[in-house]
């Protein structure tokens, strides 16, 4: 298998990052090139190096405005300061950044794919989150176009589409990855689980983890539901829960929810320990949330801003610097996601005056041999498996002091 470990731009004064593969091809690229040292990329791979070579353009899908638009900007950021750092190397692989808008709705994303078809998308990084995703990949498919979704977590995505691959963990992944964190560091718990029945996402990290948690003899004591229009008002299933005796609360939902469990349990004296997965990262830039709430929340999620290796400092350095914000596990995927897209062109030697559906089958060749170290990898390696599912070791974090940091 061949590894490959990248160190990206210095930013900084820091050293920027490892990472990995993709799929390319295309115009000419209009992104300037960050006015900071630009190190050479350390490639260890086996492929022959020169051969990739001209401006890939890559698309970017997710939702920019809305309620989930706290995912789709993190994603678009972050790619952003990849592409510059991979330019600045001044290599013969340039790459050209488009993004749409699909304010995380199916049939919006796909005029979105459409627009950037019309703009020459020769690799999609996207759909940021599962259900547009569900819609795209049937058209990346047949039009093989190489697609790498940073944060579409749903097993669906990747289910017949040879095409797509994750950086994120499966739904299925995360659920048993959850249920195996809290059964290795929790003595006992009595657990209550909430999720989005009508969202596809909550529900497939719900069902494995519930499967995960039987086979490991954990006591879940209540399951409650809601659906998009009832996520104002939870009283009824913190009040069952408590009553059942739970002193953990799991929710594999997003954060906007969250934050309204966390309150409403707080209204009522309830104070569970509670366990989220990566959409819940955001819950602290929730306007009129109270961030004391989120005091002692745990968060399975592949990436921590206060990770202290050089990479992650320097990466955060720089999205703190542009954006004046905190870059969250979305914007981690989505800059790992443009290294290894990267990788992928240049392990499989493509040139972007290749048609997509060449520049697509090679990247799925290079994919299978590809190892990788990113900022979302915890220090493991990242493989894929021939389904596209990503393999890393799983890290968790909990809220302290308005901050994400390793327990």
């Amino acid at each position: 298998m061949k590894k490959t470990r990248i160190l990206s731009l210095a930013m900084t004064g820091a050293l920027c990052l490892s990472l990995l593969a993709g799929c390319g091809g295309g115009n000419g690229g209009t992104s300037e090139a960050p006015a900071s040292e630009t190190p050479a990329a350390e490639n260890t791979s086996s492929a022959a190096a020169g051969e990739a070579s001209g401006t890939f353009t890559i698309g970017m899908i997710g939702p920019l405005t809305g309620g989930a638009a706290i995912y789709g900007t993190a994603v678009a950021n972050a790619a952003q300061i990849a592409v510059e750092e991979i330019n600045a190397l001044g290599g013969p692989v340039q790459l050209e950044l488009i993004t749409q808008d699909d304010t995380n709705d199916a049939e919006t994303a796909v005029n979105a794919y459409n627009n950037l078809m019309d703009q020459g998308m020769q690799i999609l990084l996207g759909t940021v989150t599962t259900q547009p995703a569900l819609a795209v990949v049937p058209y990346t498919y047949d039009e093989r176009v190489f697609t790498l979704t940073p944060s579409g977590s749903g097993d669906d995505v990747i289910e017949g589409n040879d095409n797509v691959y994750q950086v994120c963990f499966t739904d299925s992944n995360q659920g048993t990855r959850s249920a195996q964190y809290i059964d290795e560091n929790f003595e006992n718990p009595q657990i209550a689980i909430i999720y989005k029945n009508d969202d596809q996402y909550s529900q497939g990290i719900r069902d494995n983890f519930v499967a995960e948690a039987e086979n490991r003899g954990m006591s879940i004591v209540y399951e409650g539901t809601f659906t998009e229009a009832s996520q104002t008002d939870f009283n009824n299933q913190l009040t069952a829960a408590q009553s059942a005796g739970a002193d953990m609360i799991f929710l594999p939902i997003y954060y906007t929810p969250a934050s309204v469990i966390l309150t409403q349990a707080n209204a009522m004296g309830y104070e569970p320990t509670f366990f989220g997965v990566d959409g819940m990262d955001g819950i602290l830039t929730v306007d009129g949330f109270d961030t004391s709430l989120a005091e002692g929340v745990y968060l399975l999620t592949p990436f921590s801003a206060d990770a202290e290796d050089e990479a992650t400092q320097a990466f955060v350095t720089e999205y703190q610097s542009r954006f004046e914000d905190i870059p969250n596990q979305f914007a981690a995927d989505a800059y790992d996601g443009i290294y290894i897209i990267y990788e992928a062109i240049q392990a499989a030697g493509v040139t972007s005056d290749m048609s997509n559906e060449e520049i697509c089958d090679a990247l799925i060749a290079a994919m299978g041999d590809l190892s990788v170290v990113g900022l979302t990898s915890a220090g493991s390696e990242m493989t894929w498996d021939d389904n596209g599912a990503v393999s890393k070791d799983p890290a968790a974090v909990i809220i302290e002091n308005g901050v994400y940091v390793t327990p």
